[in-house]
């Protein structure tokens, strides 16, 4: 994959919080973004820059606005009955928002992984990976390749490939929230969101995922939602502190971590409040 050009920035009318010198090209930029459920407002007038091919994580107290601000990101969010959202999501400089954009399509681009894995139950550990070309009727030349190719890419290969006919169901937990991420990489994305992938797992299988972001970001942009700072501290690059569905401060995970601009941004990291 080849590095993408600089976006041109637009007349927008909110600057997010800048990143750190040298700054790497933004693969996503959201401008001043608001989004509801019914009359209940979880992300207020949030406005950053997600840098390409590194891991942002996402961190934050229990319904601060981490995962519906990540659902807004591929739009997602809207599915949800009463949900809207407003402002601004440019992929690439293309607002994903705008009429012109297939929803679908863009979910393609912008894949997620969800907190509990969640293959599907009537399909093999190979349909699983190939699942969006099979649901979507999208032909594949070499679907084995495909598969073995995604698998490998979470190194999940060597443990599946004699049992490929086998029900995803019948692997670990671990090994499904694996398999998912294959499913994901199996369309291509550029762009992957996951939103607490190891809450539901044990330390030995977040470990493993973990190393696994670390392998994917040098071809991916990721976006981690997280309730684990520690986590957080080990994975990501970037991160985001929310509170109360507001951005609070975005830099440089040391930063954030070591010597954050914002007192509340202190106070969660040092555990005085979550």
């Amino acid at each position: 994959m080849t590095t993408a050009p600089p976006v041109a920035r637009g007349p927008l009318s909110s600057e997010p919080p800048p990143l750190p010198d040298p700054e790497p090209v933004a693969r996503i930029q959201v401008r001043k973004l608001h989004a509801w459920f019914g009359g209940f407002h979880a992300v207020r007038d949030v406005s950053l820059d997600i840098p390409t091919r590194k891991v942002t994580a996402v961190i934050g107290p229990s319904g601060c606005g981490k995962s519906t601000f990540l659902r807004c990101l591929n739009r997602l969010h809207e599915l949800t009955p009463g949900a809207r959202a407003e402002g601004s999501v440019l992929l690439d400089g293309v607002d994903v928002y705008g009429r012109r954009v297939d929803p679908v399509v863009l979910r393609r681009r912008v894949g997620m992984v969800f907190q509990k894995p969640n293959p599907f139950p009537t399909m093999s550990i190979r349909d699983n990976v190939l699942a969006g070309h099979l649901l979507s009727g999208t032909r594949v030349p070499d679907p084995e390749a495909m598969v073995e190719r995604s698998l490998r890419q979470v190194a999940l290969w060597d443990e599946v490939k004699d049992k490929l006919d086998q029900s995803g169901m019948s692997l670990s937990g671990g090994q499904q929230q694996r398999l998912c991420i294959a499913r994901v990489l199996a369309v291509e994305p550029e762009v992957i969101l996951l939103d607490e992938p190891c809450s539901a797992l044990d330390p030995i299988a977040t470990a493993r995922i973990e190393e696994l972001l670390g392998e994917l970001e040098s071809r991916y942009t990721i976006v981690l939602v997280t309730h684990n700072m520690q986590q957080a501290a080990r994975t990501s690059d970037y991160t985001a502190f929310f509170y109360l569905g507001d951005l609070v401060e975005l830099d440089r995970t040391t930063t954030i971590f070591t010597n954050p601009k914002e007192r509340r941004t202190e106070d969660y990291v040092t555990g005085r409040f979550g």
